[in-house]
């Protein structure tokens, strides 16, 4: 087991608590541990839904857009695919939102993206 230097202090300390100060204190500390806990899946579902997201844009802006007959390269739209690629799905997303739309074609869902 490792020395804790200051495992003396905290004992004092917690023994001079009343039992209900310590329970709370140990509540706290579980309540907190669990909000962590669920907080990192959730902005992990957000990412991955955006990366899905993205990636339905990315696709249907080369397959009606970028392989139309007659139509020249698009540089920003090249970031975007490059930036979705990469996971910036933030920069990616309103860029082929707004590429797809100037085609007449709207994007998977509807188009509406709020980051």
């Amino acid at each position: 087991m490792l020395y804790d230097p200051h495992a003396e202090q905290i004992a004092v300390a917690i023994g001079q608590l009343g039992v209900w100060q310590t329970v709370a204190i140990v509540k706290s500390i579980a309540l907190i541990l669990v909000i962590a806990s669920l907080a990192v899946p959730l902005s992990a579902r957000a990412q991955s839904d955006d990366q899905a997201y993205c990636a339905q844009l990315s696709e249907f802006y080369r397959r009606y857009v970028q392989n139309a007959p007659g139509r020249r390269g698009d540089v920003e739209a090249s970031v975007a695919l490059e930036d979705c690629s990469k996971g910036k799905t933030a920069a990616a997303i309103p860029v082929l939102e707004k590429k797809l739309r100037a085609a007449n074609i709207t994007p998977p869902g509807g188009g509406e993206f709020k980051p």
